[in-house]
């Protein structure tokens, strides 16, 4: 199955795979409230609002798999995310990203290696995966923030032509 036709659940409880983003560039990034590095959400809303009209949509995971930093429910995730940091890209439901019950999407994610060459397991909360249109993924761990000269040069070669 191409990781564009995985299914996925949104926050709200609605069916839908990444093909339904079209040729958009794609970055998945599971995400948490009580994270040290939660205010990430407001440079990934940054990219969200600069690249939206060019191709580009970030799709935040809420994971509570990490000491418990994402307890909430989807309603207060939502509100959380839209008060604290005005995010208005996609969330979907709350997802495990390791162990025996991760998403088969971090299933195929977790099989590229980053930077570093190191595939495996999400280290942390807001590791970043970019997909191009073409399905080929850029890995970025936790502590890149979604600003790096790095991240930048992958979305604006990942964005459609």
């Amino acid at each position: 199955m191409s990781i564009r036709d995985i299914p996925l659940t949104t926050i709200d409880g609605s069916t839908t795979t990444l093909a339904e983003f079209g040729e958009k560039a794609v970055m998945v990034v599971n995400v948490a409230s009580r994270c040290g590095n939660t205010p990430q959400y407001e440079k990934l809303e940054e990219l969200q609002k600069q690249y939206a009209d060019r191709g580009f949509t970030v799709l935040g995971f809420p994971c509570n798999q990490f000491l418990g930093q994402e307890p909430g429910t989807a309603e207060e995730i939502k509100e959380f995310c839209s008060t604290t940091y005005g995010v208005t890209f996609p969330l979907m439901e709350k997802t495990h990203v390791n162990g025996w019950h991760k998403h088969p999407l971090y299933a195929q994610l977790t099989q590229v290696p980053d930077a570093e060459g190191h595939a495996g397991r999400v280290k942390w909360n807001f590791e970043k995966f970019l997909i191009a249109p073409d399905g080929t993924v850029s890995r970025f761990r936790p502590s890149t923030q979604p600003d790096d000269p790095a991240v930048i040069e992958a979305i604006e070669q990942a964005l459609p032509a």
